[in-house]
């Protein structure tokens, strides 16, 4: 935030950079959940980083413009650049989830595997993001676990509402 100490600054920027790394992986998954049957592979993976950007984007007009109007000033292209890069992991997040999904498209698995593949794949690096993010924080034994778990439970969900709930209502 503009006016912030050093050390502040940057304990709320690597915040920044896991909550968006979070958020990227969880819109990642809704994606291939969403559509990961009914889109080609190719057009999915374009589909979710054109999504990302999208929320990308207009979190941080609105993230910036707020800050613009609760210190009655404009930033500077510094720290509009700073702010750009730090919550960069929203789109990132997708990369490793998207090699999975064309690797497995590659390898012969049917569209529908390939975006379980992928989505297995945001589901896992959500638990990673969420433990870091729990250990930033410094928890230690139960409350680590039930907050890494507390991610892992919203990917089984995703998982379950798209094999079970999206596939028979189809």
């Amino acid at each position: 935030m503009i006016g912030e100490p050093a050390d502040r600054t940057t304990v709320r920027t690597a915040g920044r950079r896991r909550a968006a790394g979070i958020y990227g992986a969880i819109v990642t998954a809704a994606i291939l959940t969403a559509v990961g049957e009914q889109l080609p592979t190719a057009a999915l993976a374009v589909a979710v980083v054109v999504t990302l950007l999208v929320y990308w984007s207009a979190e941080e007009f609105a993230e910036i413009l707020g800050e613009q109007t609760s210190g009655g000033r404009l930033p500077t292209r510094a720290q509009v650049w700073a702010e750009l890069r730090a919550t960069w992991p929203m789109v990132t997040a997708s990369y490793g989830p998207l090699a999975a999904l064309l690797l497995a498209r590659l390898a012969g698995a049917t569209p529908l595997t390939a975006a379980n593949v992928g989505l297995v794949t945001a589901v896992v690096l959500l638990v990673a993001h969420a433990w870091s993010a729990a250990r930033a924080a410094r928890l230690r034994g139960v409350p680590l676990v039930v907050t890494t778990c507390a991610a892992a439970l919203l990917g089984v969900v995703m998982i379950v509402m798209k094999n079970l709930v999206l596939l028979h209502l189809h």
